[in-house]
């Protein structure tokens, strides 16, 4: 493998990462605070990508698209959370499972409802449809390197959050102890709802940024879910810090296990790596709700 080629793979490695690192933020948030096992929030991905895919298509910008696609999974997480999840917070993880998957179809169906069961397609927003010259005679697209500086950007923003403010002290004494947050005064449900809104809003934006590359189609969320999934159990649940390690792994991990290895060998690269690491750390890389 040339230079030139490692460098490519690592960037493409990268962009997966922060990708799923966009997904499994939320998920590890919603998970380690509130307990709940979450698989309909890769339908707030795949809302966050049609919404914005629509406003891109009826105004030519992608950047309404993305400013109407963050507040519409938000406030549709919030919806999902008062209305139907927070019942289950005192509820075995089956009863969560089955009623999230409940959800996962109820979405999908909504979606065929909205959006019909045609596949959409968003452009590149222009400003960033050319490449970079990272080296000399190594050109890489200008989006994928965005993809990254928002992956960071975001990572930075939900570090500062929860280790510099106010509401991360109480995000971070509710998955602690949540009765006596609640007896101090602070309205824990609504905390949980900002929370939840929180990740939805952060799916929605995986969303966005991942629909220039693929094709929008009803039921895209689930694929990087289990991804997503595979993050948050390496980098320990409940952690950020630790599902943005994880994501980074994963997404290089099967960037050059899709080059260097054959066949079906490269598709459980990531699971094999997931082995490995819970033989060496069953509780995952960071083990801690920071």
């Amino acid at each position: 493998m040339t230079l030139l080629l490692f460098i490519e793979q690592v960037l493409n490695g990268l962009q997966l990462g922060t990708m799923l690192f966009l997904m499994a933020a939320g998920l590890t948030l919603v998970f380690g605070i509130m307990h709940l096992i979450n698989l309909a929030h890769g339908s707030l991905y795949m809302i966050g990508a049609y919404v914005a895919a629509t406003v891109q298509q009826a105004t030519g910008s992608f950047l309404l698209g993305l400013l109407a696609a963050l507040p519409a999974a938000a406030l549709v997480g919030m919806a999902m959370e008062a209305i139907a999840l927070r019942r289950l917070y005192d509820r075995d993880h089956l009863d969560q499972v089955l009623a999230t998957f409940g959800l996962i179809l109820f979405f999908n169906e909504l979606v065929k409802i909205l959006w019909g069961p045609q596949a959409y397609f968003m452009a590149v927003p222009e400003m960033l449809s050319g490449s970079v010259e990272i080296l000399p005679g190594a050109p890489y697209p200008a989006y994928r390197l965005a993809i990254v500086a928002a992956g960071i950007a975001a990572a930075l923003f939900l570090y500062l959050l929860i280790t510099r403010t106010r509401i991360g002290m109480l995000i971070r004494a509710g998955a602690t102890n949540r009765e006596m947050v609640n007896a101090l005064g602070v309205n824990v449900d609504r905390l949980y709802m900002l929370v939840f809104g929180l990740g939805a809003a952060l799916a929605g934006l995986a969303g966005v940024m991942a629909g220039p590359l693929l094709a929008l189609e009803v039921g895209m969320g689930e694929n990087i879910l289990i991804l997503a999934f595979v993050v948050i159990v390496i980098g320990g649940i409940g952690s950020v810090r630790g599902a943005f390690v994880a994501a980074l792994l994963v997404g290089i991990a099967d960037t050059f296990g899709r080059v260097l290895l054959p066949g079906a060998l490269s598709e459980m690269t990531i699971y094999i790596l997931m082995a490995a690491i819970l033989v060496w750390r069953p509780q995952g890389l960071f083990p801690a709700h920071a």
